[in-house]
């Protein structure tokens, strides 16, 4: 995106390239954002509607992470026709339309193309006032760190397809996975917060990372504070590690200031590309409990992970 020229300058585009935030925001009118954002991926399960289901549920997380209410949905849709049943795609298709529609809206269209992998997810189209976008800059030293979903399932979707999931792990991962944020945009939005980003292929730290770089402040990231899937950190010291991972995990060498002694699974961990994350969301120090306590009354648990500091901008130290 680099090599592009920069985006025309336009007053009422109130979220676009400069911060890699979750979605672009363009304003309406005084009152009304429109908030657009798109994502789709290979299968991360065998189960053709589970597979559907999760790609929508992360598609959709773009959105909640915004503070902003979806309104419409269309299908990306990329298949091997010639090669595997239609009716796979009519349960990836069923699985991400019934994921949309708990969500409250509708899909309306969309695009497919013949090709060799399976690839599937959405556009969607949400709604937010213009004074209320949650963007991921704007954290301030001292905030707490929220997050609302355990980490791993990077690391369980590639032990899935390699078989060698244990049942229990795969089992809570698809479960996470299928959970959509709605509850947890809804905690976040009736409290005061200064800045959120939802956790997906750049991993826990990735996003933080670009969280503090945007808002000018550093991050201090508490280890074992952070909650993991079971199994996970087994099957990272098994080499079950996807590719996206291991490319985190360079990127971050030069950003992140590890602790002596923490286990090489549990920096992978951290480091993990998830599917369908939470939200990582930063408050100011003393009003986290009125977010946990928002979460709770809402069913999402959500773990004090952290704090943004007056560190150099991005750089993230583990303890």
């Amino acid at each position: 995106m680099s090599h592009l020229p920069a985006p025309l300058n336009n007053r009422d585009v109130l979220v676009g390239l400069e911060t890699g935030d979750d979605a672009a925001v363009v304003r309406l009118r005084p009152d009304l954002a429109l908030v657009v954002t798109t994502d789709f991926f290979t299968p991360v399960v065998d189960d053709a509607y589970t597979f559907g289901a999760i790609a929508a549920a992360n598609a959709l997380s773009d959105i909640y992470a915004m503070g902003a209410q979806p309104l419409m949905a269309l299908n990306l849709v990329a298949f091997p026709i010639k090669e595997l049943p239609a009716s796979v795609l009519s349960d990836i298709l069923r699985g991400g339309l019934d994921k949309v529609r708990e969500s409250g809206i509708d899909i309306l269209g969309g695009h497919s193309i013949d090709d060799h992998e399976p690839k599937y997810g959405l556009v969607v189209i949400g709604t937010v006032h213009p004074d209320r976008v949650v963007r991921n800059r704007g954290g301030r030293p001292g905030d707490r760190l929220l997050l609302t979903k355990a980490l791993g399932t990077g690391i369980i979707s590639t032990a899935i397809k390699h078989q060698v999931a244990p049942p229990e792990s795969e089992a809570v991962a698809v479960q996470e996975m299928l959970r959509l944020n709605r509850e947890a945009s809804d905690a976040m939005t009736a409290v005061q917060v200064h800045a959120a980003t939802d956790v997906t292929g750049f991993g826990l730290l990735g996003h933080l990372h670009y969280l503090a770089k945007a808002s000018g402040v550093g991050a201090r990231v508490e280890a074992a504070a952070v909650p993991v899937l079971p199994g996970a950190e087994a099957l990272a010291d098994a080499g079950e590690v996807p590719g996206g991972t291991r490319s985190n995990e360079r990127f971050l060498a030069r950003r992140v200031h590890w602790p002596p002694g923490l286990s090489a699974a549990r920096q992978t961990v951290l480091s993990d590309a998830q599917t369908s994350g939470g939200l990582l969301i930063a408050i100011a120090a003393g009003d986290e409990r009125r977010l946990l306590d928002a979460l709770t009354a809402r069913g999402v648990a959500g773990h004090v992970v952290g704090e943004l500091t007056s560190g150099p901008p991005g750089e993230i130290t583990v303890v």
